[in-house]
């Protein structure tokens, strides 16, 4: 059997101030140093988790502004082509404005010449006539000569008419 002497006795009373010993002086310093690494390590994933959900907040509100800037650049774009459009419109419909007003000039510009050069053959038809008068009454002849003189002024008026239009 086991005999217990004051030996033993005084080992198990070492031992026991010894494990109190160590606690106080060793394991509660090493348990307290274990807490505190613990603590700090949670606390830096704690801000880690902190960190990344800022982030992820940061990053939506980047791409929302992104995609709002996208959006403003597309209604630039679509801006610039619209008033593109629409002066390109003007333009050509000023030149079509321009040409109907040039059209009409050359119109009324035509119109005048002929009005003129109707005038003109007009003014001539007018002295030959007188000048086939004169010779028809400087001659006072019978029928048949007024008739030859008729017929030579015509024939001149055509030639003249001819070479007036021509």
């Amino acid at each position: 059997m086991i005999e217990i002497n004051a030996t033993i006795l005084a080992q198990i009373l070492n031992f026991l101030i010894l494990v109190v010993i160590l606690r106080a002086v060793a394991y509660k310093p090493v348990a307290r140093l274990l807490q505190q690494r613990s603590d700090k390590i949670r606390d830096t994933l704690d801000k880690a988790e902190a960190d990344r959900k800022a982030a992820e907040q940061t990053l939506a509100q980047y791409k929302n502004q992104l995609s709002d800037a996208h959006k403003k650049a597309q209604e630039i774009v679509d801006k610039a082509n619209l008033t593109a459009r629409q002066e390109h419109d003007s333009a050509v419909a000023e030149t079509r404005r321009e040409i109907e007003r040039m059209k009409l000039t050359a119109q009324a510009e035509i119109e005048n010449e002929r009005n003129r050069a109707f005038d003109e053959m007009k003014s001539q038809i007018i002295s030959l006539s007188l000048a086939a008068a004169g010779k028809i009454v400087s001659k006072n002849i019978d029928t048949k000569e007024n008739d030859k003189l008729v017929n030579e002024f015509i024939a001149g008026l055509n030639k003249n008419m001819f070479a007036d239009l021509k």
